[in-house]
């Protein structure tokens, strides 16, 4: 019995030594990438910039040492299992965005998070398809122009998000309308490419495919939401009674986030949408669920002659630090692992011999001052919230403009000169932003 149970957990071991090569060399990508973006990230924030700016530009250079004949990275941009632990970086971190988001503050902007979503989508896809299109890049076909503008018309919200929380903004009405804005972008961005693909194939579009594709976002949505706040609570008492340890915490936030990511991959959306939405299940715990000897250690010096009143008043601003951060604070670590390797890969993504050819790069500067002002414009409805914080916060396309790029590739209506503008475009957007971004949130708090 013992010799079977032996051959049997060594029947691995073969499989596993043959691919011991690349998980090997995967292992030393991984803790390169883990430990250089910690030394870059306070490099960054030191000269003022964002830690995720840091982790940009490290991928930028290490995505473009080639250029200075050391490939040892070349193989990574395009490795399977980086990829996939790079998705679950930015999943990881919408779902901690979703977290730290109530959504009862996220209903108090909805109405101007649908018109700058709305608007965010609309003007720079005009702008790109009928405006930009044609006037700098002439004689090609209007399908190309409609790529074009669907891709001027994503949005990457990760890379606003991380900014926002980064600098601890994730509450000011900002950044819940950029986040609502975001949803809303995305659902009517992928009509958009649905719309535009069908075209390219078929000739043709239906109304019913359009409205399918709405329908779909909007059951998701609301139907997670509503449903995942019903079941949470229970699922958290039982879960609770079989651990009320903090791992049990952990695996259930975790796995929800995972569950509703692949949800909402399987019915035709993005998977950050559904790890968002998996965040903003969980409501604040009750004071049970806190640290409590943390709370007692700073409440014990005002127990010193205090009236009750102003005791209570003392006491609120402790208790608001500590209420609804345990959910977070589980998530946080596997955080610190995933999501730099998404924002060190999203740079790496960045081809600088892009910029060789200078009329492409004044095609490109053409372009994305387009795609600069059609986001800008959106920002223009939340002008009482910050319109010109809202509207940068809608800039970066970062991967989600790539992918659309490479859509229109693989369809073939954009040639090598059209991809290499989008690619451009997308540099600027995404590395501009977040220092744009800091010191806009830095003015206001100084002029507040």
């Amino acid at each position: 019995m013992r010799g079977a149970v032996l051959s049997l957990a060594l029947l691995p071991l073969p499989a596993l030594a043959a691919g011991s090569g690349a998980v090997g060399e995967n292992l030393l990508w991984l803790a390169l990438i883990l430990m250089s973006a910690r030394l870059f990230a306070p490099l960054a924030q030191r000269v003022g910039f964002p830690a995720v700016l840091g982790e940009l530009l490290l991928g930028v250079l290490l995505g473009n040492l080639s250029l200075f004949g050391i490939g040892l990275f070349d193989t990574i941009a395009k490795d399977p299992i980086i990829a996939f632990i790079a998705e679950l970086g930015v999943i990881v971190l919408l779902l901690q965005i979703g977290l730290e988001t109530r959504l009862a503050d996220l209903m108090k902007v909805g109405a101007r998070a649908a018109a700058v979503g709305s608007v965010g989508i609309v003007v720079p896809f005009v702008l790109g398809a009928f405006v930009v299109g044609p006037l700098l890049l002439p004689g090609l076909t209007q399908n190309t122009y409609l790529f074009l503008g669907a891709t001027l018309a994503a949005t990457s919200v990760g890379i606003t998000g991380r900014v926002f929380r980064d600098l601890g903004k994730l509450g000011t009405p900002a950044a819940r309308i950029v986040l609502g804005a975001a949803v809303i972008d995305d659902v009517l961005g992928l009509v958009i490419l649905a719309v535009v693909t069908s075209l390219v194939q078929a000739g043709s579009v239906s109304v019913g495919e359009v409205g399918w594709i709405i329908a779909k976002a909007v059951l998701f949505l609301a139907g997670s939401i509503w449903l995942g706040r019903l079941i949470a609570p229970h699922s958290s008492r039982w879960l609770a009674r079989l651990d009320a340890g903090p791992s049990m915490l952990f695996a259930q936030v975790l796995a929800t986030g995972l569950a509703l990511a692949w949800l909402a991959h399987a019915i035709g959306l993005a998977p950050i949408i559904g790890a968002f939405a998996a965040g903003l299940l969980f409501e604040p715990l009750f004071l049970k669920d806190f640290d409590t000897p943390r709370i007692v250690q700073e409440i014990d010096p005002l127990l010193h002659d205090q009236t009750e009143r102003s005791l209570l008043e003392r006491l609120r601003p402790i208790l608001a630090r500590h209420a609804g951060h345990q959910h977070e604070h589980m998530i946080e670590p596997i955080g610190y692992f995933f999501v730099p390797v998404f924002f060190v890969l999203t740079g790496m993504q960045v081809d600088l011999r892009t910029l060789a050819d200078p009329a492409v790069v004044v095609v490109a500067l053409g372009v994305t001052a387009a795609a600069v002002v059609g986001k800008l414009a959106a920002g223009w409805f939340a002008r009482s919230a910050g319109g010109w914080v809202v509207g940068w916060g809608m800039v970066p396309r970062g991967e989600v403009g790539l992918i659309f790029a490479m859509v229109g590739r693989q369809l073939g209506v954009m040639d090598e000169a059209m991809f290499s503008v989008i690619v451009i475009m997308v540099i600027l957007t995404t590395l501009i932003t977040p220092p744009v971004l800091t010191w806009l949130l830095r003015r206001d708090v100084a002029a507040g």
